[in-house]
């Protein structure tokens, strides 16, 4: 079985969810094995939001999802930014950095994760990028498959793309089956076919979210909803396609009760503990 450095079932931590959390610190602890946060929203924060991460991370293994390393970027690697981050990330013994195959900067920052070109030379491109920042993190990156709305300099499929990158890099995957399932109604392929093509080897943990249904054949990765019953589905096909796999539930804004988001915590867990059970049993 491939070993994993968390494990369990694990919730982003964001900022509009702490008053809550303060509150219900011990239902926290209980529901949740590990946190994932984005190391540029904690650099250097101090005050009670600091003293609170700090609590949080004398508890929890954490997992860090960046959101400006801009691999795909034709400006020069962030190389100051990435030392702030190899700093935060050995200061709180993290255990898995990584950031979106996408790009969100060129001479400023655009707010946003734009989609690389589906090519050959985008792949050494970002490939070599990839290699260059772990070089100086000393670590190996987790790069995530991104949503994305347009296809601008297609010529390798999506999937063919993904898997060239990371190959070439030699570095893990972030397997977002919100992602998944949104861009197979956008760009009307087979979820469960994707699934399937991608390195399981290579994955380090998984995402799932709610999104946004825009109409009934654009959905918008809003991170802002409850989870869907066939983003679950592919969850479960992910558990049996590639065995139980640590997984973490993102939440943006629109911030329910956290009793809510908790149940949703649980829903991963049976359901990998469901796939366990199977799998003994078989």
């Amino acid at each position: 079985m491939p070993q994993y450095l968390v494990e369990g079932c694990g919730l982003g931590l964001r900022r509009g969810l702490f008053d809550q959390l303060k509150d219900h610190q011990s239902s926290f602890y209980e529901a949740v094995d590990f946190i994932e946060c984005a190391p540029e929203n904690w650099i250097g924060v101090g005050g009670s939001y600091g003293e609170q991460f700090r609590t949080y991370a004398d508890h929890f293994p954490i997992v860090c999802h960046g959101l400006s390393l801009s691999l795909g970027s034709p400006a020069p690697l962030a190389v100051a930014y990435l030392q702030q981050v190899k700093q935060f990330l050995d200061s709180f013994n993290v255990a898995v950095y990584g950031d979106h195959l996408s790009y969100c900067s060129d001479e400023g920052q655009l707010y946003d994760l734009m989609p690389i070109p589906f090519c050959e030379d985008a792949v050494i491109y970002v490939a070599d990028r990839i290699r260059q920042a772990q070089e100086i993190l000393e670590r190996t990156l987790t790069v995530e498959h991104i949503s994305y709305y347009a296809a601008p300099g297609q010529i390798l499929t999506e999937l063919e793309f993904i898997n060239a990158v990371v190959e070439e890099a030699d570095c893990r995957l972030l397997l977002d089956v919100n992602n998944i399932y949104v861009n197979s109604i956008n760009f009307r392929y087979d979820a469960s076919e994707f699934l399937r093509g991608l390195p399981g080897e290579r994955i380090s943990y998984i995402h799932i979210a709610g999104h946004a249904v825009e109409s009934p054949d654009l959905r918008i990765d809003s991170h802002g909803s409850p989870v869907i019953d066939p983003v679950w589905d592919l969850l479960r096909e992910a558990y049996e396609t590639f065995g139980v796999i640590p997984t973490l539930l993102e939440r943006d804004f629109n911030f329910p009760q956290v009793s809510e988001l908790f149940a949703e915590v649980e829903r991963i867990r049976q359901l990998q503990q469901d796939f366990t059970t199977r799998m003994v049993g078989a």
